[in-house]
């Protein structure tokens, strides 16, 4: 599908940066737009898929890149373009749905992670969980669709998220591993490709045990 073609779809299932720029009154969390340039060149260099512009794949992952920093950098979801702000919900693995006012309210990470040893989710701000991955992953905890099984309405895919542990996780070096979880997710979307409802179904047990691997910090 031409460059055209791809510009005649909705903003939201472009790319991500195009949404960025393109996308005005916003409410930054910030104050500022996101700059994805620095984990933009390792995911170029690190990513095992290249959809092609316009296919399915392409404008699945697009839509899922632009909730995600949706999620992370715009206060209100009732400028989420990529959702339907006033019935859309969220489970992992089968949990309690969340509106999009909790995951704007809490972050993805503490809803994605129950508390347990490893990560107390319900110890944990928005603000901070986000500090403590970000300090783990300098270069990003990075993400990409690796298939979609069924198209809409309801976008059955396959995705992997990855980074390169490189900096402290709590009080654990780093190891420089990838650490990777790969993981299935059944979107319901509109006419437009909104998203309505989202389940994502993962085993993060490995990713935080791998984080907490590594030789205590030393203070």
């Amino acid at each position: 599908m031409s460059s055209d073609t791809s510009a005649n779809l909705p903003l939201w299932v472009q790319d991500r940066d195009t949404v960025i720029v393109n996308d005005e009154g916003v409410e930054w969390r910030n104050g500022q737009r996101p700059d994805y340039s620095h984990t933009n060149q390792y995911l170029k260099a690190e990513s095992q898929f290249t959809h092609l512009e316009g296919s399915l794949e392409a404008i699945v992952e697009n839509l899922v890149r632009t909730f995600e920093m949706e999620a992370s950098h715009k206060t209100n979801p009732q400028q989420w373009l990529s959702i339907v702000a006033d019935k859309f919900r969220m489970s992992s693995n089968g949990g309690q749905f969340y509106t999009a006012q909790d995951v704007s309210d809490q972050g993805t990470y503490n809803l994605f992670i129950n508390d347990n040893p490893d990560y107390r989710a319900s110890e944990e701000t928005f603000e901070s969980s986000f500090e403590l991955f970000h300090n783990a992953f300098p270069n990003g905890f990075l993400w990409e669709l690796t298939e979609v099984l069924c198209g809409p309405p309801n976008v059955t895919f396959k995705w992997r998220h990855w980074g390169t542990f490189q900096g402290p996780y709590k009080d654990h070096e780093p190891t420089g591993e990838t650490i990777e979880i790969v993981g299935l997710s059944i979107a319901r979307v509109t006419d437009d490709l909104k998203i309505l409802e989202v389940e994502h179904y993962f085993d993060n047990s490995t990713f935080l045990q791998k984080l907490t691997s590594g030789c205590p910090v030393h203070h």
